[in-house]
């Protein structure tokens, strides 16, 4: 019908590198929106033929050919419906991010991203080059002129203006947008203001799924074209979205559209976390998960993150106790794993910590005991850690957070051991929100007790964090404003911090630096994580 169309919007995953198996799912997505939805017009995430983000495999040519090959393909099965899917363009010698509009068994035309994100975790212009003609990308359907701009296009006011200039009522935006806290009303804003200046409707399909330390959420999103946004789809789930729109009217009803029904903060963070374990570990061939789990908060919250991401009937848990161990400690470590149906293993350390300890002892020469020594308790359970995920295969898990990556209060070898480390971008505070949070869902998965109790490595005698480090109040209140916010010394003094404490934290993060270049991945979900997005030098003379 004449200006109707109604937009079915696959709001999936598509892994990196597998581009056979995404072109399958593309064209069974592609004939499901048609054959069931009746849709008009199918929409596919930002590069879903090639995964996002393909890095470095972008410069492989037989990769760049396969990926060709798969669109080609692709094309000659589409009938009955318009089909936009992302895919990597080579042309000669430049690539470009791109998407295509497929019809009537063919490639109708291409339209090239326009802007190239260069910042935080995006290095797009590694990879890519933009067009140099920017030309508008348009097609028609159902006597409505629809338009195409690729994520970043978005973001900057003339690819949606010039878009609308050319007769576009509605644009469609493919994108792969990695998620990070407080975003959304980032990003509905844009939407608000880009209706309101254009005049054109905005559907913005977002790519879900983890993929190594990004966390893709989906969270898509419609606006009309007088600016009102619609709730957003249900973030971090697989799902079809299906929408009619009204060119004369230009707003959308939704067919199939699931809302999101808990968008807080920590709502958000606990999924994104989860979908990033279960699909690290799903994408890497690990269904199970190891976990050494102390009594502590965040050994705790990473077992409720395993169990949720991979089921508890996966997940086991490994107490190590030492000679420093309170028996509190091994009581809630088996209180937790008897309320969530995990196994879980004891395996003792002071045996094999006593033989360090004296295969040591000549070397050490009668020098006094040191951290050295409470790094090989933590040394001795990565081992044996280590040594069960050998055996009998499975994914460990490190339970390290941010806070402590940030101060280097995480011994390299031993409790940074790990595949992964879900927590590895939450601070100590969120780390304690999120389980408070968590025990309102469901069943109590974290014992009240661990929360309430002052956290301790407990590698010696009477040891509390605090000994060594300020209160987790006050030092993730200047990290966040060191690492997330780039603010110098003075700068957080100025804010009202006592200067020495200044110093002292910020020299710890200088000094740890070594050891984040050699941590675990692990999921992003703050503005500025540790990583591929905040890459600092080892070796710096810069100490502000």
């Amino acid at each position: 019908m004449d200006g109707k169309l109604r937009l079915a919007m696959a709001q999936f995953d598509f892994p990196v590198g597998d581009v056979a198996g995404n072109a399958a799912r593309i064209a069974g997505l592609i004939a499901f929106a048609r054959d069931e939805y009746a849709a008009d017009v199918v929409l596919f995430p930002e590069l879903a033929v090639s995964g996002y983000p393909p890095e470095d495999l972008l410069y492989r040519p037989a990769f760049l050919r396969v990926c060709e090959a798969a669109i080609a393909e692709l094309a000659k099965a589409v009938h009955g419906i318009v089909a936009i899917v992302g895919h990597p363009q080579a042309a000669g010698s430049v690539v470009y991010n791109a998407a295509s509009v497929l019809r009537n068994g063919g490639i109708e035309k291409t339209c090239r991203k326009r802007e190239l994100p260069n910042y935080a975790v995006f290095d797009e212009r590694r990879w890519f080059e933009t067009d140099p003609d920017r030309a508008d990308c348009l097609f028609e359907v159902n006597g409505i002129k629809a338009g195409v701009l690729v994520c970043e296009d978005l973001w900057f006011p003339e690819p949606a203006a010039s878009t609308a200039a050319a007769g576009a009522q509605l644009v469609l935006v493919p994108n792969a947008s990695p998620f990070e806290r407080d975003k959304h009303a980032q990003r509905d804003s844009l939407l608000v203001q880009r209706a309101q200046e254009t005049g054109a409707a905005i559907a913005y399909l977002n790519l879900v799924g983890g993929q190594d330390a990004l966390v893709f959420d989906g969270a898509s999103v419609v606006a009309d074209g007088d600016g009102v946004v619609h709730p957003a789809a249900v973030a971090f789930e697989d799902q079809w979205l299906v929408v009619d729109f009204d060119a004369k009217s230009r707003r959308f009803t939704p067919v199939l559209w699931r809302e999101d029904g808990d968008e807080s903060r920590d709502a958000l963070a606990w999924r994104g976390v989860v979908r990033g374990t279960r699909d690290y570990c799903r994408k890497n061939g690990f269904d199970r998960a190891w976990v050494g789990l102390s009594g502590g908060i965040d050994s705790a919250v990473v077992l409720a993150i395993a169990a949720d991401a991979l089921g508890a009937g996966n997940v086991t848990a490994v107490r190590m106790p030492s000679r420093y161990t309170a028996d509190l400690s091994n009581d809630l470590a088996q209180e937790q794993c008897d309320a969530m149906g995990i196994r879980l293993l004891n395996l003792p350390i002071e045996q094999p910590f006593q033989g360090f300890l004296d295969t040591l002892a000549t070397a050490f020469g009668g020098r006094p005991v040191d951290t050295t020594e409470e790094n090989l308790q933590s040394r001795t359970r990565g081992a044996l850690l280590m040594a069960l995920a050998n055996k009998f295969g499975g994914l460990l898990l490190t339970t390290g957070n941010k806070s402590e990556y940030a101060v280097g209060y995480a011994t390299i070898y031993g409790d940074m051991c790990g595949g992964y480390a879900p927590i590895k971008d939450l601070y100590k505070t969120e780390v304690y929100e999120l389980a408070r949070w968590r025990n309102t869902v469901g069943d109590r998965v974290i014992p009240q007790a661990v929360i309430d109790r002052p956290p301790s490595a407990e590698l010696r005698a009477n040891q509390l964090d605090q000994d060594s480090l300020p209160p987790y109040d006050v030092l993730d209140a200047i990290l966040q404003r060191h690492v997330d916010q780039e603010q110098s010394l003075a700068e957080i003094v100025a804010a009202g911090f006592d200067a020495k404490v200044v110093e002292r934290v910020l020299q710890l993060v200088r000094i740890s630096e070594w050891k984040r270049h050699q941590a675990a991945p692990g999921p992003k979900v703050s503005r500025r994580a540790f990583g591929r997005e905040r890459r600092y030098p080892i070796s710096s003379g810069w100490r502000e």
